[in-house]
Parts: C-alpha cells; sequence; structure tokens
C-alpha cells in the first residue's frame, strides 16, 4: 500500500498527534508522519517528533512562506493541524484545497472556536465529542469527515471532559 505523506502541525502538547503517529504505525493505515512542524518552538509534541525519530521544524517568523517550501521539500501530500492554534490565511487554504484537516474537539457545527468543553457544560449538552473536518477558510466549518461523540456524566467538569474527549 502507498501511504500518504503526512506532516502534522502543532502548537502545544501533542496528545493528538502521538495518536496519530500510533495510528500510522498500523498496517492498513493510509498515511505516514513524515514531517512534524510547531509554530511554538516549546511545544511539548516536539518531544514525540524525537521520540519517534520523524524529522520536524519550528517555523515562528514568516509562517506560511516558510511552511510551504518545507511541505514542498518534503513533497507532502496531507496537512494535518492537531491542536495547532494559528490561523492559516485562506491564500495558503487555497494551495492545499481539500488536503486540510483540523482535528476539533466538538461536535461541529456545534462550538465552533475556542473554549469549547466550558461551553458545552454551560449549556448543559448530553454529549459532546471531536471532529475531523476540512479546514475551508472558516473557523471549523469545513466539509465534516468524521466525528466521535462521548456522554457528558452529571459531575463532568471542563477538564474531565477535555480528558474524555482527548
Amino acid at each position: 500500500m502507498i501511504k500518504e505523506r503526512l506532516c502534522v502541525l502543532i502548537s502545544g502538547r501533542g496528545s493528538n498527534l502521538l495518536s496519530i503517529i500510533k495510528s500510522c504505525h498500523e498496517k492498513d493505515f493510509p498515511a505516514k508522519v513524515k514531517l512534524i512542524v510547531s509554530n511554538n518552538p516549546d511545544a511539548y509534541g516536539l518531544r514525540y517528533a524525537k521520540q519517534y525519530k520523524i524529522p520536524f521544524k519550528v517555523i515562528t517568523k514568516n509562517f506560511e512562506n516558510t511552511l510551504l517550501k518545507v511541505l514542498q521539500k518534503n513533497e507532502i501530500d496531507i496537512l494535518c493541524l492537531a491542536g495547532f492554534m494559528k490561523m492559516l490565511s485562506k491564500n495558503f487554504i487555497d494551495l492545499f484545497f481539500n488536503m486540510i484537516l483540523n482535528i476539533h474537539p466538538s461536535l461541529l457545527p456545534k462550538y465552533k472556536g475556542l473554549n469549547t468543553h466550558k461551553r458545552v457544560l454551560n449549556n448543559k449538552e448530553k454529549e459532546s465529542g471531536c471532529t475531523v473536518h476540512r479546514v475551508d477558510g472558516k473557523i471549523d466549518s469545513g466539509e465534516i469527515i468524521l466525528q466521535s461523540k462521548v456522554k457528558i456524566a452529571k459531575n463532568e467538569t471542563k477538564e474531565s471532559l477535555e480528558a474524555k474527549i482527548l
């Protein structure tokens, strides 16, 4: 099987990155992480790049132009935003039309943007979850590829819900 060459963009702890890396080691998984890019030199997730011997790049200046060059050099097929806390421009997204995926911690189209768990609990929802969707230039608005749901317990906290969804 020919596996798609995947670049994962992170800004923080990299928990979704770790799940992606582990999935890519499965025989029938259709992608392989070829590159990890962070806009944060202190991102904890960069430790997984080192641990699994995956090339990584930290880009703090001229982000999109530098990223574009790095992606072309590494012949990347798909970008995955996994806890990546930087907005990409519409021009950049258009260059990679339908090739950028995002992992968002809510059941879209509900609770786009930040602070999702707090908002879910404040609205007394019965369930929440996670969505993988295509990036289309609007915040958390692209085509939904898949979702996973979790039940919200009566004593759920923002932290416990975050951990459950993660």
